[in-house]
């Protein structure tokens, strides 16, 4: 066991707490991790205001990347020293969903993720939940072998972060969840990092025209750098409407990258007959959708969900990072700002602003 510092949340809607924890050894099939950086995601802002439950003290914080500096006894894969980042779905690879290929979909993952002590603790002895079992705002993290990925060494950890929680979600929605088509047309509701990723997915798969709609002209913006052909700010008119004058009928796949009811339901309304509208955004606990039943019966659109990236998270990962070696996939455009572990919570102020796609924070400054 050993001391270190993280950022707790000890009450919902209350700054993070910098404070010294003590983090558990690795058991078996665990490695602990040095983390060098942490990306803000939208995610941890569900947590720590209270629109998705969970137990306190918790350290929120998963989209991760750093140096593993312990392995655990079975651990085979990964060596001290091996610079990585965080697939944060780990799987039984056994069940029927993770032999169908739907990892994120493990029936066994309560049972993955249980541990014989807690991983975090206060230096009283008290245990400190973990988000998504990550807990990545902690200077030191352990995670399972079978949801760390290691990383080529020129792929910075302060990009590489992002291949584990907004790109694969958002390029994996992409290729596994809706499996766009070459020469298809597209729509992305919300053009923060997941969005932003969403857009750049759909250019790799080949899309004819990509929508992006967003409130904010700096996102918009921005969304024409990652690949977006046409823009339309939602604020301006009606969304659908402007959509039909650009494309015609309608698109025949709309992303929701924003989570509430009212985007879900436009993106059902952005999508042409036997289009698809895929969900993406985590839309707060006790969120419920009403959509027109005809929609479905005489026009045939499909409405699915897509979570973490509907695939084979690790492998995923591997080949996005080749896709930014390559420079057909952009990472450093996306990181407006990296900042000290000291200014956590103005990161999160940050983050309101249209002008920020993704805010890394540097753990070890």
């Amino acid at each position: 066991m050993i001391e270190t510092t993280a950022a707790v949340l000890t009450a919902v809607n209350k700054p993070l707490e910098l404070t010294t924890i003590r983090v558990d050894d690795p058991e078996p099939h665990e490695v602990r991790i040095a983390v060098s950086s942490v990306g803000l995601c939208h995610s941890d802002l569900h947590y720590m205001t209270g629109t998705v439950p969970t137990e306190l003290p918790v350290v929120v914080g998963h989209e991760v990347a750093g140096v593993v500096e312990a392995v655990g006894s079975e651990v085979t894969s990964l060596q001290v020293g091996d610079r990585v980042t965080g697939a944060l779905t780990p799987s039984c690879g056994r069940c029927v969903n993770c032999e169908a290929g739907h990892s994120t979909q493990c029936l066994r993952l309560d049972d993955v993720r249980r541990r014989q002590r807690p991983a975090f603790e206060t230096l009283d002895g008290r245990p400190i939940e973990r988000l998504a079992s990550v807990g990545a705002f902690s200077q030191h993290i352990l995670m399972r072998d079978n949801a760390v990925v290691k990383l080529p060494d020129d792929v910075p950890l302060h990009v590489g972060c992002l291949l584990s929680c907004c790109i694969v979600t958002g390029v994996g929605a992409v290729f596994r969840g809706a499996q766009v088509r070459p020469g298809s047309t597209v729509a992305v509701i919300g053009c923060g990092g997941v969005g932003s990723a969403i857009i750049q997915g759909a250019r790799l798969a080949g899309a004819s025209a990509i929508v992006a709609i967003d409130l904010d002209e700096d996102r918009l913006k921005a969304a024409l750098t990652y690949g977006a052909t046409h823009v339309i700010n939602g604020g301006e008119g009606d969304t659908v409407e402007e959509l039909h004058r650009l494309l015609g009928d309608g698109v025949d796949y709309a992303f929701e990258a924003v989570g509430s009811a009212r985007t879900a339901q436009t993106a059902l309304a952005l999508a042409r007959a036997t289009g698809t509208a895929c969900l993406v955004g985590i839309a707060p606990m006790g969120t419920e959708l009403s959509v027109p039943a005809l929609d479905f019966f005489f026009q045939e659109k499909r409405l699915i969900g897509s979570y973490m990236g509907s695939g084979q998270a690790r492998e995923d990962i591997a080949q996005f990072a080749r896709l930014y070696q390559q420079g057909r996939l952009l990472l450093d455009e996306m990181v407006t700002r990296v900042i000290p572990f000291a200014e956590i919570n103005e990161g999160f102020e940050l983050m309101k602003s249209g002008d920020v796609t993704r805010i890394v924070v540097d753990l070890q400054s």
